[in-house]
């Protein structure tokens, strides 16, 4: 009995506890945690997610390049909607009846309870006309954005463009992005998306019966504020930019130019460019259709992602290496009869007979024949094994940034190319191969490939007598400009700089000195070091090549230029990249109009007549050198011949 009584009053006392917690539990639910409350009330609450503002993106004097512009999106929670005329908010919203019905079906199947966006990027006078008869369309609502302005449309490939969020974005986000959020998607806006998105926050506003806002829920206890995303202080500089994109109008090609001393990219020309602004609003996707269908590739990104054989700017390359092997020095001769000549029948043309040339006068008149002998000295007669010595000069020239990614804060730069020694002994399908067998070498022709970002590295490094700082775009991040560090580190090319003096003695008399070939481009008063390149084209007429820096004594600009299909160098790049170096160090320009405005007012697109430029200036070398494809030669008869 006892017992009986004794498990009564445990069960009882069971009871009561849980009573208790249940109790406690349903206090803590109604009276302490307003989440259950919000919950329950989502009839009169209405939680609105406050955008931030992206980071800006300023020039180097903090000019704005890119800012934002406030939109509207139109929201619909189909729960609370009632029956409307369907006809007359269309047309409220300028939009056609059976695209509004579809939206509103899209977002009822998406959910009946949870808000979608009906429309995108409501304008200003749309979003003003609209806000004065909501109230009589229960269950739709405003929601504040921002988007991309761009004030001067210009470098669209650099600052690239935002897109809405897809589910493979969310899912590796980990959840910090939602649908309907924007996201980095090209340029710059997607390598330092992290800096310019900003954090989100959320509002609890109280709705009346007449969907009309009454205030913030609990005195805005439980509204978090929206963070703004950092700035960022690019290297370019606006100037010189839109004065790059003028001079590269109807042409295909790019113009890279950095400043030497930091390795800041003052310009970023990719031509055809277009319009940045038409990546932003709500036609957006049909302009990216055309741009994507357009025959010339606006989309594509030159400076980064065309990779061409450098042709005869590569002799500055071959003329540094070979001295810090010890091939050839300042003082050593070669005599050039027209032509080098290898093998047994091989013969690599030159454009005149040079006669006696020391290193000087084979920078400035741009010999094919002395640089052949240079890469004979350098794989056959170095004391070792051709393809040994061949890795050798593959590992100098690696050291220049070539056939490597420069790692520029931009997405998807390509490395080019510069073949091992490995890709030529799978070809001959041996290892004694010698110099002759990959003679285009030795002039830039050939399997070589290389950016323009890469040429304008190259010869930073040689305006700087030895070393280059990593090329860059954003220079400071945020209100402290913060720098990274890893564009702070010099990077050495692996050769003495007392070799470069001879070179860039030759560099500036290709520019300043008669029979220079480019001696049109020459500036009074600044002097340019700079090389002429005429690359072959299988594909159609040649490519125009030039690379300089200015002034020759503390160099403040390097600069290379590529125009497709123009011909030679001398005749287009190098007065671009004239004009390019006048204009940044003196914000003016001497030369006559009519010279610029031939530049400008040239079409040299495909298919379009050429209008050229007068000058008396020498042929590039490579002009007349035909290279074969490596596919189509025979390994001990690589002749080249004349055009």
């Amino acid at each position: 009995m006892n017992s009986f009584f004794t498990r009564k009053y445990v069960i009882q006392g069971i009871f009561i506890v849980i009573a208790l917690v249940l109790l406690s539990r349903l206090f803590y639910i109604q009276i302490i945690d307003k989440s259950y409350f919000l919950s329950a009330n989502n009839n009169v609450l209405r939680k609105i997610t406050i955008y931030p503002a992206r980071g800006v993106i300023l020039d180097r004097n903090e000019n704005i390049l890119v800012q934002n512009e406030p939109v509207y999106d139109l929201m619909v929670i189909p729960k609370e909607v009632e029956p409307f005329d369907t006809a007359a908010f269309a047309q409220l919203i300028n939009v056609d009846k059976a695209r509004f019905i579809k939206r509103f079906q899209k977002a009822e199947h998406y959910s009946k309870y949870v808000a979608s966006i009906l429309e995108k990027q409501l304008s200003a006078m749309t979003y003003a006309r609209l806000q004065e008869k909501l109230f009589e369309f229960p269950g739709f609502y405003i929601q504040k954005r921002s988007v991309r302005r761009y004030p001067d449309s210009i470098a669209a490939q650099f600052v690239g463009y935002i897109n809405e969020v897809n589910e493979s974005d969310i899912e590796r986000s980990n959840g910090f992005y939602n649908r309907g959020d924007y996201i980095g998607r090209t340029g710059v806006e997607k390598s330092y998306e992290d800096m310019l998105r900003g954090q989100r926050g959320v509002q609890n506003l109280l709705v009346d019966a007449h969907n009309r806002p009454k205030g913030h829920f609990a005195e805005g206890r439980y509204d978090t504020l929206a963070s703004a995303g950092e700035r960022l202080v690019s290297s370019l500089d606006k100037k010189l930019q839109k004065y790059g994109e003028q001079l590269m109008r109807n042409k295909i090609g790019s113009i890279v130019a950095i400043e030497p001393s930091t390795g800041e990219i003052l310009a970023f020309v990719s031509s055809p460019g277009y319009d940045p602004n038409l990546m932003v609003g709500r036609y957006k996707g049909n302009n990216y259709m055309r741009l994507l269908n357009s025959p010339n590739h606006p989309l594509f990104i030159r400076p980064i992602q065309a990779e061409y054989p450098p042709g005869s700017i590569f002799k500055v390359i071959n003329a540094l290496v070979s001295q810090q092997m010890g091939m050839v020095n300042a003082s050593t001769y070669f005599t050039c009869g027209g032509g080098y000549h290898y093998g047994r029948r091989g013969l690599m043309r030159c454009t005149h007979v040079h006669g006696t040339l020391d290193l000087v006068q084979s920078i400035q008149y741009s010999c094919n024949t002395y640089y052949g002998y240079t890469y004979n000295r350098m794989i056959d007669h170095a004391g070792m094994r051709p393809s040994k010595a061949y890795k050798r000069w593959y590992d100098a020239v690696a050291r220049f940034g070539i056939g490597n990614r420069l790692e520029l804060d931009l997405p998807n730069e390509r490395k080019g190319n510069l073949p091992t020694a490995e890709f030529y002994t799978r070809h001959f399908k041996s290892d004694k191969w010698t110099s002759g067998y990959n003679i285009s070498l030795s002039i830039g022709q050939g399997e070589l490939g290389i950016t323009p970002l890469q040429m304008a590295n190259v010869v930073a490094a040689v305006a700087n007598r030895g070393f280059y700082y990593r090329p860059h775009l954003i220079k400071a991040i945020g209100k402290k400009n913060v720098i990274r560090e890893e564009y702070t580190t010099k990077r050495s090319v692996g050769v003495d700089a007392r070799y470069f003096e001879p070179v860039i003695e030759g560099m500036s008399r290709v520019v300043n000195a008669p029979g220079g070939t480019a001696a049109n481009s020459r500036i009074y008063d600044i002097e340019i070091c700079g090389k002429t390149g005429t690359v072959q084209n299988p594909h159609g007429d040649n490519h125009s090549v030039f690379f300089a820096f200015a002034p020759r004594k503390n160099p403040k600009i390097a600069i290379a230029v590529v125009v497709e299909n123009a011909g030679y160098g001398a005749t287009w790049s190098a007065p671009m990249a004239s004009l390019m170096i006048e204009k940044y160090l003196r914000d003016s320009i001497s030369r006559p109009k009519a010279y610029v405005e031939k530049i400008m007012q040239a079409n040299l697109l495909p298919g379009m007549k050429k209008k050229y430029v007068s000058s008396t200036n020498r042929k590039d070398s490579t002009r007349h050198t035909e290279i074969k494809p490596l596919e189509a030669v025979t390994p001990k008869n690589t002749a080249t011949r004349d055009e």
